[in-house]
């Protein structure tokens, strides 16, 4: 039936002046460009469409936004004086236009000059400072400015901690009429994800191992049950369902007027309209602000501008890796079946099908994403900027495009085939190159914060708020985010990578969420190392920060490529081959991606001993160090190595390379230190030689005596390699014997060549990051975002050998940390093994005990010397005893583990000192 109806366009049809063509059958006639309707107890809201021909309409400046039943602001506010400055008094009386005002928006949010935190009467919101609540509700508003989406709300995702910023923005939005007197038409009738492969249950089953420890609801739902909640849906293909209570849908535009009700209520001044027009930095940290309403002195900026974010980006020399994509749903008439049911029904996504489907009024609401191929990006607005006056136009609707996942949906939902379309919205959603927004304060910049590129934002506009109000306040985030960090992105994102990758993730919405998942447009960057093509033949690459680095190298007649799976699949086999390799000959791994940075001056070792836990290196030597929060928790891992007298070598992992840029410069601003900090990243390659051979082989190309008594553990030196300058650090996180060989980029090759040639005797061969992983956790080795980040303090994640509370320097988390050593700890990180079958943890995982979940691996593997799984996990401190009986959920089976004594194997320095003291290995 459907393809019956292929040859007719919708897109420049009229508005309908008489009933519905085709009734019987889904329709593409003229009343597919009627405005939708509300969702059932939503006011009515009107959405202007272009006019044919074109894809927005770029009218006049906005009049106003709308303020019905918002309270009035106060026709003066007098800030307070501050002494040696004069009473600020600003005219804000706001005049009432219609609610359906067109081009209304607020292109960036900044304090004003005002101080976050201060008291304020919560109820009437008098002249003074902006309060922490209302900070919560500024911080909320802005995603909303533009409300042509369908109003999605789930607590759904396959991330960890985003998982609560879903939970903090329905919790919000379930308080919100209440709490301001505006109606939000929410509607938490939840939702069912469903699935009709093997694949998409193992999915599900993955799922929810890892929302075992979290406060949200979710259930596998066998498809009887399924039937029961939705009985409009074709069961012939449904294996189960992934439901989650609570879910639902909520009007986008009541809600962004309950928020900015909100904001009012305690304190906000909004103005509308406000473009900004010029921002500019001071000496002092704050920034000047122009609008034509007038200029204003903010104490930082927060760049909430939706698809108007690279125009306020570009006014600071910052090009935000965004694009618009245009997103499209369809609107249906009135269905009997569904008019007829007794209780709304569950919001459904069809994986497969690739697209979300929900009850609208009496009719149904679904929207798909199109594959990468046949989705629309609107990158005329990356060229030349958003269209003069843009704000609730929609773009010019192409139903062709999502034909084959209307068929899909009628297919699943059978009543879709007899029913009307009404309305298809096409409108555009800002997207990032991996679809999660940007959210933080931003390197290279002080006082510039951004929430921006948010691809779902009505699902996490409410939690962001709430994270990023919470930050600002209290000067570090509450919980950890790294995935949204702004600076994951650097200035290898090229315009080009990020039309790729948003081409990418819109069209990869709804595949199957594997471990090790890989994504492949766009890459690889600029930035490679310069052993990219010597290597690119021989190995599955993985991306890291716009590097390519290796993660295992083939074998003659094994699969290759790239094969991912919830169970053990094709790069098993290889990586036991590299790991025996560097327990028991020399290997040699690529690390160009590692962060790097020179940090010299009179006061670098002031500042560094400030800024880390552990004390200064001598120089000559290395350490591991710590950055902590101001609450003691672990903001980053660090390796210093004090080259020369007040000059250092700080080493950070690919992933955080700006997250700790950034702190590090904050810090050094702050306190006034005479430091020069410059990021080297780019400009040197790293090469690791780990084994038992890796003296011998290196030895023959240097004149440098890397004897254990000449070249100790932890000792770094500038040397030769072959006669190409390197700074070789003895250090290896394979925890053997081992070198990791700093040098220029473009050395990289040759040094390489070099080390390979002189390693033929010793069997030297590569190896990658999967086989350098289960050696560190062999070794217990930690690492920065899985054992430790800013959700744990480095007590708990057993760091106190890298933390000295005893140094005389009082460093940051120094006094928090005393406080949690006294009150004593709550959970400890462990290590346990289990026998599994063909699964291995990867982390993230729920830890049972008694029938109850106590806690969570955070990384795994398997061990190729005991062939066990092997992880780490938090568990209670009464639950933290060597030899402990716990349980593993691994894709719906609990796993028997027990906590063993780390570690699993001794590093190669202690096994030296044992050796010599006459003690025997542990292997």
């Amino acid at each position: 039936m459907a393809k019956r109806l292929c040859g007719r366009r919708v897109a420049g049809a009229r508005w309908p002046r008489s009933p519905p063509l085709a009734r019987g059958r889904i329709s593409r006639g003229p009343a597919a460009r009627q405005p939708p309707p509300r969702s059932p107890g939503c006011p009515r809201r009107q959405l202007r469409h272009a006019p044919p021909g074109r894809a927005a309409a770029a009218g006049p400046p906005a009049a106003g936004l709308g303020a019905a039943r918002l309270p009035e602001p106060p026709v003066l506010c007098r800030r307070p004086r501050r002494k040696g400055q004069p009473t600020l008094t600003c005219r804000n009386k706001m005049e009432r236009q219609s609610r359906d005002s067109d081009h209304w928006r607020w292109l960036c949010w900044c304090e004003s000059g005002l101080s976050p935190g201060q008291s304020r009467d919560e109820g009437r919101g008098p002249p003074g400072e902006i309060g922490a609540h209302c900070w919560i509700y500024l911080a909320r508003i802005f995603s909303f400015l533009f409300t042509f989406k369908a109003g999605l709300t789930t607590y759904f995702h396959p991330g960890i901690n985003l998982k609560k910023i879903h939970y903090d923005s329905i919790k919000l939005y379930e308080k919100l009429e209440e709490e301001t007197g505006q109606v939000v038409g929410f509607h938490q009738p939840g939702s069912i994800r469903i699935a009709t492969t093997p694949v998409r249950v193992d999915e599900f089953k993955y799922q929810m191992t890892r929302t075992g420890w979290h406060a949200t609801e979710q259930y596998i739902i066998e498809p009887e049950k399924i039937q029961e909640m939705f009985p409009l849906l074709n069961m012939n293909k449904i294996l189960a369902g992934l439901y989650n209570p609570g879910d639902g849908h909520i009007d986008p535009y009541s809600l962004t007027m309950a928020l900015a009700a909100g904001a009012r209520k305690y304190g906000a001044l909004l103005k509308y309209p406000a473009p900004v027009t010029s921002l500019k930095p001071r000496s002092d940290g704050t920034w000047d602000v122009e609008t034509p309403q007038g200029s204003m002195r903010a104490n930082r900026i927060v760049n909430a501008a939706g698809f108007w974010a690279r125009e306020i980006g570009k006014m600071v020399g910052l090009e935000h890796p965004l694009i618009p994509v245009q997103h499209q749903y369809v609107v249906t008439s009135t269905i009997p079946e569904v008019k007829a049911l007794k209780r709304e029904l569950p919001v459904l996504r069809d994986l497969e099908g690739s697209y979300y489907l929900r009850q609208e009024r009496d009719g149904l609401l679904f929207g798909p994403y199109e594959s990468q191929e046949k989705m629309q990006l609107q990158d005329s607005w990356v060229t030349s900027g958003v269209p003069p006056g843009f704000g609730k136009e929609l773009f010019e609707s192409d139903l062709d495009r999502i034909m084959e996942h209307v068929e899909a949906a009628m297919e699943m939902v059978p009543v879709l085939k007899k029913a009307d379309i009404i309305n298809i919205v096409n409108g555009p959603i800002t997207y990032s190159p991996d679809i999660l927004p940007m959210v933080g304060p931003h390197q290279g910049l002080r006082n510039y914060w951004v929430a921006i590129g948010f691809g779902y934002g009505i699902i996490h506009a409410g939690g962001i708020g709430k994270y990023l109000s919470d930050w600002i306040l209290h000067g570090e985030p509450p919980f950890d985010l790294i995935e949204l960090d702004p600076n994951r992105y650097g200035k290898w994102t090229t315009t080009q990578y990020t039309e790729a990758k948003a081409r990418e993730s819109y069209g990869f919405n709804n595949i199957v969420g594997y471990p090790k998942e890989e994504r492949f447009a766009g890459r690889p960057t600029q930035r490679v190392s310069g052993l990219y093509k010597t290597l690119e033949s021989k190995c599955s690459m993985g991306f890291h920060a716009g590097w390519e680095q290796p993660h295992w190298f083939y074998r003659p007649g094994q699969d290759t490529g790239y094969r991912p799976s919830f169970r053990r699949t094709n790069w098993f086999e290889p990586v036991g081959s590299e790991y025996k390799q560097v327990m028991q000959r020399v290997g040699v791994i690529d690390l160009s991606p590692f962060g790097k940075f020179n940090i010299k001056g009179q006061d670098s070792t002031r500042l560094l001993d400030h800024l880390f836990a552990n004390v200064i290196p001598k120089v000559g030597f290395t350490n591991i160090s710590h950055m902590l929060t101001p609450k003691g928790r672990v903001y980053a891992e660090l390796t210093v190595s004090h080259q020369s007298p007040g000059e250092f070598l700080l080493i950070t992992g690919s992933g955080s390379e700006l997250h700790d840029l950034r702190w590090i410069e904050e810090e050094a601003v702050k306190g006034g230190y005479d430091v020069e900090i410059k990021n080297i990243t780019d400009e040197l390659g790293v090469l690791g030689v780990a084994g038992p051979h890796a003296r011998k082989v290196l030895q023959k190309l240097t004149s440098e005596d890397l004897s254990d008594d000449v070249f100790k553990f932890l000792q770094t030196k500038s040397l030769k390699v072959s006669n190409i300058p390197v700074t070789a650090i003895r250090i290896s996180y394979t925890g053997e014997l081992g070198w990791e060989l700093y040098h220029r980029r473009e050395d990289s090759a040759a040094l390489y060549n070099a080390i390979m040639d002189a390693g033929q005797e010793e069997g030297i061969d590569n190896f990658g990051t999967y086989a350098m992983n289960a050696l560190r956790l062999e070794k217990a080795f930690r690492a920065w975002g899985s054992e430790m980040n800013c959700d744990t303090n480095p007590l708990e994640a057993g760091l106190e050998y890298f933390v000295k509370l005893n140094k005389p320097a009082d460093f940051i988390g120094k006094q928090a940390l005393k406080q949690i050593k006294a009150e004593g700890l709550k959970r400890r990180l462990v290590c346990l093994t289990l026998a599994t079958d063909d699964v291995d943890p990867e982390g993230n995982e729920s830890i049972w005990h008694k029938g109850k979940v106590v806690g969570n691996t955070t990384s795994g593997s398997y061990s190729y010397s005991i062939q066990k799984s092997l992880a780490f996990a938090y568990v209670p401190v009464e639950l933290s005893k060597v030899g402990q009986q716990v349980e593993v959920e691994l894709l719906g089976k609990h796993y028997p583990a027990i906590i063993i004594q780390e570690p699993l194997v001794l590093t190669e320095p202690t096994r030296n000192r044992l050796q010599k003291k006459g003690g025997k290995d542990k292997i």
